[in-house]
């Protein structure tokens, strides 16, 4: 049985999908990158989700956004269930198109952590190997300058979405937005400090293809490869999913952010034991999901602050 999760508004996560059997269903050709973008943008303003930075590899794809209403599974179920129907139709594949984990959804607890996740999502194809530089990715990603003033836009894809409903407009475009407490007019150091931590990723990528001897496969092989074929690098069978970061250097901020997870998971328990004795008044800790929504339980509106 997996752990409860703590579901707040107003929370920046790092979420994380990826493909089933690493396979390359997503390689980022113009269909699925319309896909992808369409989705995306339709899908975070349905749900009230602020997006930070988004980068598509083929096999899996990373999104920074900020949960403004606290309902970030709706929005995952969401947005995953059409890509992958919409994906299914445009490769004609006949099965699961996400693998069987869950999504990811890593809470950033501090400025620093949403820094360096953003600039790991920017720096994903360079530490694969696959291009030299972040910009040169050909899929859907997001640039340093766009952080905060670039816009999602792209129109209705071609396939599985019904042109003749409403819920599916002609167009869809969705503005990048700063994390939150970062004013516009930090914007500018915002995204130097990002590019800072981007070009550091670069480089140690740069460093680890050389000590291996290793070249870029570049972005007009990555469009050749089938989308069919499944990455063969080793890969650790049991991943580690962390539920919160705070970044590098932030020794101060960890057992913080433990406690506040215990905390939560040790009132969710002692609540759920009660409900389990048919206590039906019990009152679970803020940020509840699955009983509130599916069992009409009982939870407490205002959460400790963070």
């Amino acid at each position: 049985m997996s752990q409860p999760r703590q579901v707040l508004p107003d929370i920046t996560y790092l979420i994380t999908r990826r493909v089933v059997g690493r396979t390359f269903l997503l390689r980022p050709d113009a269909a699925i990158t319309q896909i992808l973008l369409y989705l995306l943008a339709v899908s975070a303003s349905r749900f009230g989700m602020q997006v930070h930075a988004f980068c598509a590899m083929s096999d899996h794809l990373h999104i920074v956004a900020t949960d403004t209403r606290g309902v970030l599974p709706q929005f995952l179920g969401f947005f995953n269930r059409l890509t992958a129907l919409c994906t299914m139709v445009l490769r004609g594949w006949d099965g699961s198109v996400w693998d069987n984990n869950a999504a990811s959804a890593v809470r950033l607890t501090t400025h620093a952590a949403i820094v360096e996740k953003i600039a790991y999502v920017l720096a994903n194809p360079v530490t694969a190997g696959l291009v030299l530089r972040a910009d040169e990715w050909p899929g859907a990603t997001v640039r340093v300058d766009d952080l905060g003033r670039g816009m999602l836009r792209a129109k209705r894809p071609e396939v599985y979405l019904d042109p003749e409903n409403p819920a599916w407009p002609e167009e869809a475009s969705l503005p990048l937005t700063l994390p939150p407490n970062i004013e516009q007019d930090d914007a500018r150091s915002f995204r130097d400090q990002v590019a800072a931590e981007l070009l550091r990723l670069e480089r140690k990528a740069h460093d680890a293809m050389w000590q291996k001897g290793r070249s870029v496969l570049g972005a007009k092989q990555v469009m050749a490869v089938s989308p069919y074929e499944r990455a063969t690098s080793f890969e650790p069978r049991c991943r580690c999913n962390p539920t919160f970061a705070v970044g590098r250097d932030q020794d101060d901020m960890l057992p913080r952010a433990a406690d506040m997870v215990k905390a939560f998971r040790g009132a969710y328990r002692e609540a759920l034991e009660y409900w389990r004795k048919g206590v039906r008044d019990v009152v679970f800790p803020a940020g509840t999901w699955w009983m509130r929504v599916f069992h009409s339980a009982s939870a407490h509106n205002i959460a400790p602050a963070a």
